[in-house]
């Protein structure tokens, strides 16, 4: 029995030749995919990279926008309360004396009738 290949050097060579051809080329045409999508994926983390650091300048103007309006709000709450304080007395003498007043109003017109 022969073995397929045995005893014809040239064409086995030719066939091995041409089998490694075509590995070869397949490789080439594998790494040159695979380089394409290396450059995809580094133009697409390079493009993130560029995002987060908008996003994070976006978010530190946010960050003392809202440290200002906090100040800003917590002085007018202390105004507030300042202004509750003083002139709570006031206010209700003013409201004890207007309901007398329209008391005797009150009293003033259904007496005459």
């Amino acid at each position: 029995m022969r073995r397929a290949g045995l005893g014809e050097g040239t064409t086995t060579n030719t066939h091995t030749a041409s089998g490694y051809s075509v590995y070869e080329e397949e490789n080439e045409n594998l790494t040159e995919d695979l380089r394409a999508k290396v450059t995809a994926l580094k133009s697409l983390s390079i493009d993130i990279g560029n995002e987060v650091k908008q996003q994070n300048t976006f978010l530190s103007g946010m960050d003392s926008t809202f440290d200002s309006t906090g100040g800003f709000l917590g002085a007018t709450m202390g105004r507030l309360k300042i202004l509750s304080r003083g002139s709570h007395s006031k206010v209700i003498c003013h409201m004890l004396l207007f309901a007398l007043f329209v008391f005797f109003v009150l009293y003033w017109v259904i007496k005459l009738r």
